[in-house]
């Protein structure tokens, strides 16, 4: 609990707010008898003199409340009510109240990531998810695609969120950051289109945490930089936490405003760099533990020679060969990885299994076109379908994201980051979508 001697400090313009948005009538009825009490985290606890009060309060003022509280900028977001005599809240902080980020993946913890030769940003990670707003502020991660960026900043969140309910944490692809700018502030049309926008600000200004991934693509978008300008600006000020990805570091993003750049580069800059032979091993016994599968320590050390830098590649290879030993029925030795790896690759070195037998795979199962399947459709139908070609594309091809998202319809890699990551949440809890997708996976190698 925080300490309650500033009450008057941080209530009073939250006050002057509520006057400026809700009306004359409402503000004399209610919110004048309301007298701070407490600050709870990004609460400010207020005092009412029934349950039925607080209920009328609850039913007609909640969000303009809200609104005025984050327009005071005094460190609090939103608000909780108790009656007077009772500490309880007269509607209970629960769980499920918080919160909390649906696009985020479970899996990534720091449990999970292998840090060997990437020890030093791991740390900053951990500090930052362990004192939010601390030293670390913004905590500023770089390195190539599929070195572990993602998750290591969903690390972060994910750890807040289960050690810190409280704190409202915000993750967003750079490319979602974008497309909800665009769409509700710069191009959304009727009467309404300002509340929206004015909400959308809101939600990412009311962050305790904010994590942006992939913040170049924000590159010669004026104004969208200008928002997000802004919405940095004042959650440093108010003490908030920001983490932010890229592929170059701050000084190198030439195609951002200088002010921005300059404010990337005023906490903490790290780069993630490509695993050694050593850590290779290590991220290799990690995913085959994952995939509940034991693999002898040789054919992890072929594995992980001569696979490039990419972690996604790594485990790309060790995928192939779980899937080999499956379908053939064999144990892993290094002469069935050999002969898998030869398998997906010819003398030439360009893949057997191709984008085009793939997306053929998938269309065939699910009935659909190519064309409805690279389409920018968003039917439901459709999205599976799309989704599930990603995944199978990031398992059994050695392909950058950005590769796989051109021969999908131009999509953006991150995109196919949440596709992949989507199908592998949904094929922990449903059966059927995983045997559907072995049933792919045996159309495609028996081709």
């Amino acid at each position: 609990m925080a300490d309650t001697s500033n009450l008057d400090f941080i209530y009073n313009p939250i006050k002057e707010k509520m006057r400026e948005t809700i009306s004359h009538i409402s503000f004399l009825t209610y919110i004048d008898k309301l007298v701070p009490v407490e600050i709870d985290g990004r609460y400010i606890v207020l005092e009412t003199i029934s349950e039925n009060f607080a209920q009328s309060i609850m039913n007609s003022l909640a969000d303009k409340m809200r609104e005025a509280i984050i327009n005071a900028n005094v460190g609090v977001s939103d608000f909780r009510l108790v009656v007077k005599g009772n500490n309880d809240y007269v509607f209970p902080v629960k769980e499920e109240e918080y919160y909390i980020p649906n696009n985020l993946n479970k899996k990534f913890t720091f449990d999970t990531f292998v840090a060997g030769n990437n020890q030093f940003v791991v740390e900053a990670a951990k500090d930052v998810a362990n004192d939010p707003a601390g030293i670390y502020n913004p905590l500023f991660i770089y390195g190539g695609t599929g070195l572990g960026k993602t998750h290591l900043i969903q690390a972060i969140a994910n750890k807040i969120i289960a050690d810190k309910p409280q704190h409202k944490v915000i993750y967003a692809t750079c490319e979602q950051f974008v497309n909800e700018i665009i769409d509700t502030m710069f191009t959304a049309k009727g009467p309404d289109a300002r509340e929206r926008g004015n909400k959308l600000r809101q939600h990412y200004r009311s962050a305790d945490v904010l994590i942006i991934d992939d913040i170049q693509f924000i590159a010669n978008k004026k104004a969208v930089q200008e928002e997000f300008f802004h919405t940095f600006n004042e959650l440093v000020s108010r003490g908030k936490q920001i983490v932010i990805t890229s592929d170059q570091p701050p000084r190198e993003l030439t195609a951002l405003e200088e002010r921005l750049r300059t404010r990337f580069s005023g906490g903490l800059v790290f780069d993630i760099l490509p695993p050694n032979f050593e850590t290779k091993i290590a991220i290799l016994k990690q995913k085959a533990f994952e995939k509940k599968c034991i693999v002898p320590d040789d054919v992890l050390s072929f594995l992980a020679q001569n696979s490039g830098d990419d972690v996604r590649t790594l485990e790309g290879r060790l995928t192939k060969v779980i899937f080999a030993s499956k379908l053939h029925e064999q144990p892993i030795t290094v002469s069935l990885a050999r002969n898998a790896l030869h398998e997906a690759v010819s003398e030439n070195e360009s893949e057997e299994i191709t984008p085009a037998s793939i997306i053929s795979a998938v269309t065939g199962f699910y009935k659909v076109t190519k064309g409805e399947l690279i389409g920018k459709c968003k039917k439901k139908e459709l999205v599976l379908p799309r989704q599930v070609c990603c995944y199978l594309m990031c398992e059994l091809l050695s392909l950058p994201l950005m590769s796989i998202g051109k021969e999908l319809g131009d999509r953006n890699h991150t995109t196919i980051l949440y596709s992949r990551n989507k199908v592998e949440e949904m094929m922990n809890v449903s059966d059927k979508l995983a045997n559907d997708i072995d049933d792919i996976k045996n159309i495609i190698l028996k081709k």
